[in-house]
């Protein structure tokens, strides 16, 4: 006799209570092993792909893609054969390797999802790419109807964009006048959490001070020191320096990298900077943090940049790198943008934002020269910080990438 089990959405992570279901990667009918992956879910922190704790034959799908589901939520149900080893309890809570199971919840009512008649025969799915079939129910089209370019005839996002082109050149008719044009939602878990946070920053009372610095000397730095093996393959960038120059400056200034506690009503200064890096992807802004960044040269800083940015950009970065950050830099001058006023990352005492650096005329002992600019904005929590602290802590910052002997004499 066979033994139906449901599937729980596991806990993903530090403070991380629910989850997208971006695509289903089984259909009702299909035979599932051990790990295999049954669905691929989007956080606040990551894409995340759900490997199946039986062995199986799917029998219902319990969840809409695209749904907001919360930890304990049961996604998925599978049918186990009767001489299958199964867990003692069906219902006990989902745990995904690496992670902690989820805190009990109470039942809940779940309404059960007919498969459409395309995909009921789950054997005779038309083959796609996760991001095909993502862009597909987006926007409405049928896979079966798009023929693929893929390998084996899979869908790409490419013929579903060409779909898209063809259905809207074939579909255009005008619009009445005045007539409103409604947009599906885009949100992804990740921008949902990033306009979670910029709420919550909100309840800190924030200022900014700007500082215009000659960080010539800083850029012949990184001249001199990209072409060394001890760079290979690392992000060298005025980022890196600045990161350095801020992680530095706070050992003579250690109420930067203060948190706030609500509940003691007073400041408490955390024992090791976790340098938060503010990375933007297509699936929006995270922002990172480098553990214990004070005790790293800038050989290990600038690999620890490098590993994170590239792991965020692809949506793929470790819960623990995401969680108890002190500070924050972010980059906008990659942008092409003079400056900014940064937003606190909640519960964080200061944000320094580094703008592009671009040649400008400056004034040195009454003379104009070419030199290298960047302007460089700090807004801190003024519970925290006052106007002086935070200006005497950006000129130290300042100082240090116009003086590349005094920014050395920390590496």
């Amino acid at each position: 006799m066979s033994t139906g089990h449901e599937f729980l959405l596991p806990d993903l992570g530090e403070g991380l209570t629910s989850a997208d279901l971006v695509e289903w990667t089984v259909g009702i009918g299909d035979k599932v092993e051990l790990n295999q992956v049954l669905a691929q879910v989007e956080t606040a922190k990551a894409l995340v792909e759900l490997p199946s704790p039986y062995v199986g034959v799917v029998r219902e799908l319990l969840v809409e893609p695209g749904s907001t589901v919360p930890v304990g939520t049961p996604i998925i149900r599978i049918e186990e054969p009767a001489d299958s080893p199964s867990p003692s309890d069906s219902q006990s809570p989902s745990v995904l390797v690496g992670y902690g199971p989820a805190a009990e919840r109470p039942s809940r009512r779940r309404s059960r999802i007919t498969p459409h008649s395309q995909s009921a025969a789950s054997t005779e799915r038309r083959p796609a790419t996760p991001s095909a079939r993502r862009a597909a129910r987006e926007a409405g089209i049928d896979l079966s109807e798009i023929t693929g370019s893929g390998f084996d005839g899979a869908v790409t996002a490419a013929d579903v964009a060409d779909a898209l082109r063809l259905k809207a050149a074939s579909n255009e008719a005008p619009r009445p006048a005045g007539s409103v044009m409604q947009k599906q939602p885009v949100s992804s878990g990740m921008r949902k959490q990033m306009a979670s946070a910029m709420v919550a920053s909100t309840r800190a009372p924030q200022a900014s001070v700007f500082l215009t610095a000659d960080v010539t000397p800083s850029m012949e730095l990184l001249g001199r020191l990209r072409p060394s093996d001890a760079f290979t393959g690392l992000s060298l960038t005025p980022l890196t320096l600045a990161a350095k120059a801020l992680v530095t400056a706070i050992s003579s200034h250690p109420m930067v990298n203060t948190h706030w506690d609500e509940a003691r009503g007073d400041a408490v200064i955390d024992d090791h900077v976790n340098l938060g890096i503010a990375v933007a992807s297509e699936r929006g802004l995270s922002v990172p943090n480098i553990k214990n960044a004070e005790t790293l040269s800038l050989v290990q800083l600038a690999r620890a940049v490098t590993e994170l940015t590239v792991a965020a950009r692809a949506g793929v970065t470790d819960v623990h790198h995401l969680t108890g950050g002190t500070v924050t830099i972010t980059n906008v001058g990659v942008f092409g943008v003079d400056g900014g006023i940064p937003l606190l990352n909640p519960g964080e005492a200061v944000i320094l934002c580094l703008g592009t650096v671009s040649e400008r005329p400056w004034v040195i002992e009454r003379k104009i020269e070419v030199r290298s600019v960047a302007t460089l904005t700090l807004t801190f929590d003024h519970r925290i910080l006052d106007g002086e602290q935070a200006a005497r802590f950006l000129s130290f910052v300042a100082q240090m990438l116009a003086d590349p002997d005094l920014l050395l004499s920390h590496l």
